[in-house]
């Protein structure tokens, strides 16, 4: 608070008091007012809501018989693993296949999904089947965590990882485990690996929720309490997982240490201060149901194009296509959290931030505009997404402007044009009054992260977080053209990874 009250004086007092609500807006966004407003409103309905909400749900729980007697592996796959008893002499497919029946994980003879509730009736949460789908394409420092966290949490024969033309050690380490494996042998992106194990699995016939995991993405222990109380709602389309980013900085350089501490930040903004308001059940227009821990109802799941062409990403379009085919509401709650592995270098980060926006661009490209709540609610957050990114470009354009006649002695105050530009300039914002500005009401967000995460070193990590969004804003605008230019199949481009648990 001192630091702030210290910034606001000093704007002040320098004559740049014109710009000041701009470098406020520029640090936390009118966006972000107004759904945290939302929010807190629906912090004191859910809390009212679940003070009376003490009526049991009524059981409606109907028999499905798992798996499929018919064998349908295309030739460009095959399976390592399927945790039932397949008739012999079944098949049909060209690729080779074995089947391993293996117990762990349960009690039970078979798949714990062998019953699927009724669609659109509510449920107990405690009778909401789920699978867990895990696709992988190089992920063998991770896919044993991965596989690890989900066994925590459900039976064995509920967890199908797929392996989308692995070149390493993926699927086998996988088939170790004995949980279901699919192997792809042709390279087909999350998207398509994602399309594959579902319909190899008939997973929407047999389950009433499908869990969609990254592989380097380790559950918290309440996660699935959490997704099924959600899914209880038969409203409820999808649940969005809640994620927290890793914190191991022992494992990591000073690089991954600064994009680590940067994205806990973002993340806990985004989730707390925006999207919780966006969830909220009586406004619905949350944009984004993260890929690295989500969970889709069977009988939305079964009307989505998962898989269409021309995206690099997939999970902007699957939440996109929820609202789009109004096929019920997007659900989020901090009760479902998600450990996540970001990047490791300021290459893998730049490569996946262009992921993402592309990703997003291509997705608004590829649905058009429809009149919704959605949209009015997305049009004014890409509003000022836009803007924001412009204006941050703008500004570090404008410092490094005022900045070059104390670089160059003064030589180029002798250009009569740059002169005239300079004086202009420096009237209305001097150098100062930019790096001030920009810098401090950044940095007030980074010291309240470093209180609330009770982690000190934030603070001088924090120090490096405005070029990281001045880095996020040139990507955001640079994909913009490219959404309609770019040719995007899907396909995977494996970061660096770290082994271990989180």
């Amino acid at each position: 608070m001192t630091l702030f009250i210290n910034w606001l004086q000093f704007v002040l007092s320098s004559g740049a008091a014109g710009p000041t609500p701009l470098f406020l807006w520029m640090a936390l966004g009118v966006n972000l007012f107004v759904w945290t407003a939302i929010g807190a409103v629906r912090l004191g309905d859910d809390g009212v809501r679940a003070l009376l909400a003490r009526r049991a749900l009524p059981e409606r729980w109907s028999a499905h018989t798992i798996g499929s007697e018919t064998e349908r592996t295309p030739g460009d796959a095959r399976v390592l693993v399927r945790q039932q008893t397949v008739a012999a002499g079944g098949g049909g497919g060209t690729g080779s296949r074995a089947v391993t029946a293996t117990g762990g994980g349960g009690t039970a003879d078979g798949p714990s999904a062998a019953t699927a509730s009724a669609p659109g009736a509510p449920t107990r949460a405690d009778q909401i089947s789920l699978a867990v789908v895990i696709p992988a394409h190089n992920e063998e420092p991770v896919i044993d965590g991965a596989i690890k966290s989900a066994l925590r949490l459900f039976n064995r024969w509920d967890i199908y990882v797929v392996s989308d033309s692995s070149k390493d050690a993926t699927a086998d380490i996988a088939a170790e485990t004995g949980v279901n494996v699919l192997e792809l042998l042709t390279n087909r992106g999350k998207a398509g690996a994602l399309e594959a194990v579902i319909q190899e699995f008939d997973l929407t016939e047999n389950y009433d929720g499908v869990v969609i995991l990254d592989a380097d993405t380790e559950l918290d222990e309440k996660y699935v309490e959490g997704a099924r109380k959600q899914l209880s709602d038969p409203s409820v389309a999808a649940v969005a997982g809640f994620v927290v980013a890793e914190w191991k900085p022992k494992e990591r350089t000073v690089v991954g240490r600064l994009i680590s501490a940067y994205r806990d930040r973002l993340y806990w903004m985004l989730q707390y201060l925006l999207r919780f308001g966006q969830t909220w059940r009586y406004t619905s227009v949350a944009f984004i149901v993260p890929g690295f821990a989500s969970v889709y109802r069977s009988s939305v799941l079964k009307h989505l194009e998962i898989n269409p062409k021309g995206l690099v990403i997939e999970d902007f379009n699957m939440t996109f296509e929820v609202h789009h085919r109004r096929l019920g509401r997007i659900s989020m709650n901090p009760n479902t959290k998600a450990y996540c592995q970001d990047p490791f270098t300021i290459r893998d980060y730049v490569k996946q931030v262009r992921r993402w926006t592309l990703g997003f661009w291509q997705t608004v490209r590829r649905h058009g505009v429809w009149p919704s709540m959605f949209w009015f609610s997305l049009f004014f957050y890409i509003l000022e997404v836009v803007f924001v990114a412009l204006m941050l470009l703008v500004m570090v354009g404008l410092a490094l402007f005022t900045l070059l006649p104390a670089l160059t002695g003064g030589a180029v105050l002798s250009l009569g044009f740059y002169a005239a530009g300079y004086a202009a300039v420096s009237a209305v914002l001097p150098l100062t009054a930019i790096a001030v500005g920009m810098f401090v009401p950044d940095y007030v967000l980074t010291c309240v992260m470093a209180t609330i995460r009770r982690r000190p070193s934030y603070l001088v990590y924090g120090l490096f977080f405005l070029p990281m969004r001045v880095v996020d804003a040139y990507l955001t605008l640079r994909t913009i053209p490219q959404a309609w230019t770019a040719n995007s199949d899907g396909r995977w481009s494996s970061p660096t990874r770290a082994s271990g648990s989180l």
